[in-house]
């Protein structure tokens, strides 16, 4: 039997259709294509961070249950204690294991664009999924078309990110709160990048039982550690840890994060450059010929080129060593668009410098 007929025979087809998370290869590039925090530790805090490394007990299963860390969470983001917490080895598997836990007659829905994920694993488990596209002057959501297939399809679970990706938009708390009181399902507020929103659902927690709060270190400055966080009732954060797999947050994640959190003037530091920061970059967007730059509550700017020109600029941009997000592809919504995320200063500047360039170029 050749491979091709062993994967055919094995396989689900739908596996078999998709295609594999790519990421680009950033070597040599000044990389501005993940939404990662750009600055490093300072120097006395890496030490100190090393000296607690010392006592790592790497030979030893780290606490299946993390509870330090668990606690360290909660005080940084002040949960109260009658929410419980379940972690994960980065949103990614917390996703995973939401869209695990439901019956593969249930159907998903999240709104268009947003986060690949949702959309790549619900497929991926043979969930239907349902994709309400948002509204194209704003990207805002269009509550309508979603309370209609809340009404027919009563999905099991809805997705909404806050601010969105890759559109960086926050949605208007009302239309959230409109869904949420609809929905007969879990609905799941993403917040990987509430750091720049100044905006959360988590105080809402105790009003909506059927309300889920996803959040992540990675957009705050600790992307290598891969490390998410679900929260919501006791109840339901129970039945989804019976899937979490043992030990899925490993012992130096785990030490590291709670000494990283113990630093937290550190990151809200970096968190307030970025925003000032993202200030200028879209300032220097809008002063561009021909873009059309949108607001952004997150740590990225979405902005659209003229026709037949996201390909090119994105090219012109790597030749000069500048790496951003083409979100053309994608199609929809996405056409003509590309997603710069904030970095340093000097980073900034040749990206603008570099996309000043690629314009006159191609004009």
């Amino acid at each position: 039997m050749s491979t091709t007929s062993l994967i055919s025979s094995l396989f689900r087809a739908e596996i078999q259709s998709m295609s594999a998370y790519k990421v680009a290869d950033a070597h040599g590039f000044i990389k501005l294509d993940a939404m990662e925090n750009p600055y490093h530790w300072p120097p006395e805090l890496t030490e100190q961070w090393l000296t607690s490394l010392r006592h790592c007990e790497l030979n030893r299963y780290p606490d299946p249950e993390a509870q330090r860390l668990i606690e360290t969470l909660r005080c940084h983001d002040e949960i109260p204690k009658s929410v419980a917490i379940l972690l994960g080895n980065g949103s990614d598997e917390l996703i995973q294991l939401l869209l695990m836990a439901l019956t593969p007659t249930q159907a998903v829905l999240a709104p268009a664009p947003s986060f690949v994920m949702y959309k790549q694993i619900s497929q991926s488990l043979q969930l239907t999924y349902f994709a309400p596209s948002l509204c194209a002057e704003d990207f805002s959501l269009d509550v309508a078309h979603i309370l209609q297939l809340i009404k027919q399809h009563q999905p099991a679970l809805i997705f909404i990110a806050y601010p969105n990706n890759p559109t960086g938009n926050l949605f208007k708390a009302e239309d959230i709160h409109t869904i949420l009181n609809a929905s007969t399902g879990l609905v799941v507020i993403d917040e990987a990048y509430a750091p720049f929103a100044n905006a959360s659902f988590l105080p809402e927690l105790p009003r909506y039982k059927n309300l889920l709060i996803m959040r992540t270190l990675s957009k705050l400055g600790l992307a290598g550690l891969r490390l998410g966080y679900l929260m919501g009732a006791v109840e339901i954060i129970s039945q989804l840890n019976k899937i979490r797999l043992p030990y899925n947050i490993n012992v130096l994640t785990q030490m590291t994060a709670e000494f990283a959190l113990s630093h937290k003037q550190v990151f809200t530091e970096q968190t307030q450059l970025i925003c000032q920061h993202r200030h200028w970059v879209f300032e220097q967007l809008q002063a561009l010929p021909a873009l059309t730059v949108f607001p952004s509550a997150a740590n990225f700017i979405l902005f659209k080129t003229p026709a037949q020109h996201a390909d090119r600029i994105h090219a012109h941009l790597k030749k000069q060593g500048v790496l951003i997000k083409n979100m053309h592809s994608q199609g929809g919504l996405m056409q003509e668009c590309l997603r710069v995320t904030i970095g340093t200063q000097e980073e900034n500047k040749a990206f603008i410098n570099a996309l000043t360039n690629a314009l006159i170029t191609i004009n």
